[in-house]
């Protein structure tokens, strides 16, 4: 398992919001569990680019910061569900703000994306 070379940088709001949710999908979980989306199964379906190996690992940490919890039912097979605490349900109008940004700004985004990649590609 991959362990930290140096301590995060813990100064402001935003060296904590990046720690917490520093990841690809980690924004997208929480938004997709809000929506009432919580067995593993269709997590997978709504981020199909993302591997169930990273999903499991980014819901983990997602747990260890208090945002989510994962609730294992004892049947066979075993069934899992997530939900957000109410401390993840803060973040919800701020992922919603977000959301609101990138769409209101899409193609300027999408412009942008396109160049670098194709910058990056030549």
């Amino acid at each position: 398992m991959y362990e930290r070379k140096t301590l995060p940088n813990l100064n402001c709001g935003l060296d904590l919001i990046g720690e917490v949710l520093y990841g690809k999908w980690k924004i997208r979980l929480l938004w997709f569990i809000n929506q009432g989306h919580q067995r593993p199964s269709e997590l997978q379906r709504k981020i199909p680019d993302a591997t169930r190996r990273v999903l499991n690992i980014q819901l983990k940490e997602l747990e260890d910061h208090e945002l989510i919890t994962k609730k294992i039912y004892p049947v066979v097979p075993p069934k899992v569900e997530y939900s957000l605490t109410d401390f993840g349900k803060t973040l919800i109008p701020v992922i919603a703000t977000l959301g609101n940004w990138g769409d209101e700004n899409e193609l300027r985004l999408r412009s942008v994306i396109l160049r670098r990649l194709k910058s990056e590609s030549e």
